[in-house]
């Protein structure tokens, strides 16, 4: 069963609106789940000036997966996607990208962005 790097947008879904909170009530109960530094320093922030220190406690007991930047990588994945016409995609999510590649995860994410580059990056998403 593989691991899920849950990107920050399904966990602000999660902390809002719920609406995709089933599915991710799924994956945390059959602890599959993990995270980041960069989701982290997504989702921290703003946390913190709700007071949300609870919420914040929460993520940091979840695993953490290994980062390890390449930055050639980033260049040459950012490239591709200007090539083909991926445009405006963020440096923190080819980060995000380049981490689940580098540890054969499962990508979770609403961003549009992530099922455009799944067909150039050949990564499994939910």
């Amino acid at each position: 069963m593989s691991r899920v790097l849950v990107d920050s947008s399904v966990w602000i879904d999660y902390f809002s609106s719920g609406r995709n909170s089933e599915a991710l009530s799924g994956l945390i109960s059959h602890n599959r789940i993990c995270i980041n530094d960069i989701i982290l320093a997504e989702l921290i922030p703003s946390l913190m000036i709700k007071k949300e220190n609870d919420i914040i406690a929460l993520l940091h007991v979840i695993e953490k997966v290994k980062f390890d930047i390449d930055w050639s990588s980033i260049i040459d994945m950012q490239t591709a996607n200007l090539k083909n016409g991926i445009n405006r995609v963020g440096i923190a999510d080819l980060l995000v990208l380049q981490n689940a590649l580098q540890n054969d995860l499962v990508v979770y994410s609403l961003d549009k962005h992530f099922r455009l580059m799944q067909k150039l990056f050949k990564f499994n998403m939910l």
